[in-house]
């Protein structure tokens, strides 16, 4: 389904980034200072970039190939709608390790036990079979697996043997995901997790 290709890619991206972990500075460089870059290297300011990314935010909202700088590969995409929102865990609006850029995970050596969260509101249209015009539309939350969680089966389970989800990329659940489609009858909640479909129970211990 088509949702779960865009839902794949757009996490492929995200967490493809090297990481490392480094002592913090005595004091955290912000956006404002106009001294930070993106992984285009280019200058990060606050409010709305012409992608769709408002750092200071932690928000995105624009076509699904604005997340990708409108890459090649994207524009089977370009027309759907893409919104993320994320935490400072997942990435910061901030530089406290010293690098330049806005820390991931900051004072974790990846993101278990970080506490990080996004969540990723897809939507768009397609034709049927019969020409139709057909609106689809895709929600998904996810989180960092907590420090003492443990994976089996394609799932990540909580300490006490309760069911937080299924694994993505490695160091993540899903615990949410709703599909909407006018044209398959998709309707309402996929999945949610036995253990929490809320952020709260998912911060660092």
């Amino acid at each position: 389904m088509k949702k779960f290709i865009l839902a794949i890619l757009f996490l492929a991206a995200l967490v493809s980034a090297p990481v490392m972990a480094v002592a913090a500075t005595s004091t955290c460089q912000t956006i404002q200072s106009g001294a930070l870059l993106n992984s285009a290297n280019e200058v990060i300011e606050t409010g709305f970039d012409s992608w769709g990314y408002n750092y200071q935010a932690h928000l995105f909202n624009g076509k699904y190939c604005d997340a990708y700088r409108n890459a090649t590969w994207c524009q089977p995409y370009v027309n759907d709608d893409l919104a993320m929102k994320w935490n400072d865990a997942w990435l910061s609006n901030q530089d406290c390790d010293g690098d330049g850029k806005l820390d991931r995970h900051f004072g974790f050596a990846n993101y278990i036990g970080s506490g990080a969260w996004l969540t990723n509101h897809q939507k768009g249209v397609y034709l049927d079979n019969n020409g139709k015009k057909q609106r689809w539309e895709y929600f998904v939350k996810i989180v960092a697996a907590p420090a003492d969680a443990y994976q089996s089966g394609g799932i990540v389970y909580a300490a006490d043997g309760s069911e937080i989800g299924p694994i993505i990329w490695g160091e993540f659940a899903v615990i949410q995901e709703v599909y909407n489609d006018t044209g398959t009858g998709d309707h309402g909640v996929l999945y949610v997790s036995p253990y929490s479909a809320g952020f709260g129970k998912y911060g660092p211990n």
